[in-house]
C-alpha cells in the first residue's frame, strides 16, 4: 500500500494574487497519470485530493477520464465539470485537453449562487450544446483577460463579478435539468431543504427528529417527502452521507476506523463498525484493503 497523508490531501491553488480567485487555460497532450513517467505536476493531479475552493472545468477540446467519489466519468468536449471542496477525485487520464481552470472561494462567490451550489452538490459532469458551451467559453475568455490586467485600479472587482457570471452560467446548467422553482412540489422542496442540510450536518446530527426540528416540521412528514420524492426514507440518506465520508477517509487516510468513527461524530465504535458493515456488506478494514490491492 502506498503512503498516505494523515487525512484527505487538499490542493491549494497557487493564488499569486491572493485574491481568492484563480483562472487559467490549461494545454494537455495525451497524458495518463498512473504512468510512472509522468512529470510531477501532472502526478499531483492524479492522486487523490480536494480542492480549497469551487472548482469549475470547461472542458474545451479532447476527452478527460476522472473519478469522482469512486465512481468514474469519461468526459468528452464540451462539456463543464463543477467540484465541491468536498468531493474528492482525481485525473485517470487525458486525451489532447484543452481545459478552463476556474477556482473560486466562498468569500468571493455570489451569495446566492453559493446556495445554488450547495444545493447540487453533488454534481457530476455536464456535457454542453454548442451554443452553451459558445456563452461560457466567451464568459471565460473575458475572465482570463481581467485576470491579466492586475495593474488595473478595479482588478479584483472586474475578475470577482466576470467569474460569478461563468458561475452563474454554470449553475444555470445544472438546474435547468430540474424544475423551475415555482413548479416544485412542497415534497420537493422539503427534500431539498433535507439534503442541504445533511450536506453541513451529517457529522453533528444523526437522527431524522434533529433534521425535522430544523425544517420546523413534523419527523412523519418529512420522512412521507423525502420517500416520495427519492424513494429513501430519511434514514437511508442520513447512513449513505455518512458512509460517503468513511469511504473517503479509509481510501485517502491512514487515520485508524475508530479515528474515523470520532471524527463523524461516533463515540461508539462498535456501531460504528456495524452501521459501516451494513450499509457496503463489508468491513472497514476490508473496504480499506479492497481498495489498495
Amino acid at each position: 500500500m502506498s503512503k498516505k497523508s494523515i487525512s484527505i490531501p487538499v490542493k491549494y491553488f497557487s493564488d499569486e494574487s491572493e485574491s481568492g480567485i484563480v483562472i487559467e487555460k490549461i494545454f494537455l497532450n495525451n497524458l495518463d497519470t498512473l504512468d510512472k513517467t509522468v512529470l510531477t505536476d501532472y502526478k499531483e493531479a492524479g492522486q487523490t485530493h480536494r480542492h480549497d475552493r469551487h472548482s469549475f472545468f470547461l472542458i474545451e477540446k479532447g476527452t478527460v477520464f476522472i473519478e469522482i467519489d469512486f465512481q468514474k466519468h469519461k468526459i468528452k468536449s464540451p462539456s463543464i465539470i463543477y467540484m465541491h471542496p468536498s468531493q474528492v477525485h482525481r485525473i485517470l487520464a487525458v486525451r489532447k485537453v484543452t481545459v478552463s481552470s476556474l477556482a473560486i472561494n466562498n468569500e468571493n462567490l455570489n451569495p446566492e449562487y453559493l446556495k445554488l451550489l450547495e444545493e447540487i452538490t453533488p454534481a457530476k459532469p455536464l456535457a454542453l450544446i454548442k451554443e452553451t458551451y459558445s456563452i461560457i467559453s466567451e464568459a471565460v475568455s473575458l475572465c482570463l483577460k481581467f485576470s491579466e490586467r492586475k495593474g488595473d485600479e478595479l482588478y479584483h472587482s472586474l475578475l470577482k463579478d466576470s467569474c460569478n457570471a461563468v458561475v452563474a452560467l454554470v449553475v444555470s446548467q445544472y438546474t435547468r435539468q430540474t424544475k423551475s422553482a415555482d413548479k416544485f412540489s412542497r415534497f420537493e422542496i422539503v427534500t431539498k431543504a433535507f439534503k442541504v442540510n445533511l450536506e453541513s450536518n451529517y457529522a453533528k446530527l444523526k437522527r431524522p427528529t434533529a433534521y425535522a426540528k430544523r425544517l420546523n416540521i413534523s419527523t412523519p412528514y418529512m420522512n412521507e417527502c423525502v420517500k416520495s420524492t427519492s424513494g429513501y426514507s430519511v434514514s437511508h440518506h442520513i447512513q449513505q452521507r455518512i458512509i460517503l465520508e468513511a469511504k473517503r477517509l479509509l481510501y485517502h487516510s491512514d487515520k485508524s476506523v475508530k479515528e474515523i468513527a470520532t471524527e463523524l461524530g461516533y463515540d461508539d465504535y462498535p456501531y460504528f463498525s456495524r452501521l459501516f458493515t451494513k450499509v457496503t456488506g463489508m468491513t472497514a478494514l476490508e473496504f480499506r484493503n479492497k481498495n489498495h490491492d
